[in-house]
């Protein structure tokens, strides 16, 4: 990457679960947003195959016959939220609320154990 992207979008991808991932897809749509701004494809473009990056990194988990079945399907549903954020990134927040509350997300966030509220 050329500077000063190298700068701005070095560390940004990071999904190791759905809180990570999230806070990861968030700062993409805001350095996307501030490229477009400024209208600055390149930037947007950076944006987007890190994005890209992300999600074929993800399904790439999720393939792996070595990874427990529980990873691989967290690193699924993260590679579905990568996939929707590259496609349609201005509906992205609004999508992953809604997705966040569908019972198969919960079913799922337990089964992974990722993002549960600690018991008190």
């Amino acid at each position: 990457m050329d500077a000063p992207y190298d700068r701005l979008l070095k560390g940004v991808l990071a999904f190791s679960d759905f809180e990570t991932a999230e806070s990861c897809l968030k700062r993409l749509e805001n350095l996307r947003n501030s490229f477009c701004s400024a209208s600055d494809m390149k930037g947007v473009g950076y944006c987007r195959e890190i994005a890209l990056t992300g999600r074929r990194r993800a399904e790439f988990i999720a393939r792996n016959r070595r990874v427990c079945w529980q990873k691989r399907a967290q690193k699924q549903e993260i590679a579905t939220w990568f996939r929707i954020w590259i496609e349609t990134p201005q509906i992205f927040e609004d999508w992953l609320a809604l997705r966040k509350q569908t019972a198969e997300f919960l079913e799922l966030q337990n089964s992974t154990g990722g993002n549960r509220p600690e018991l008190t």
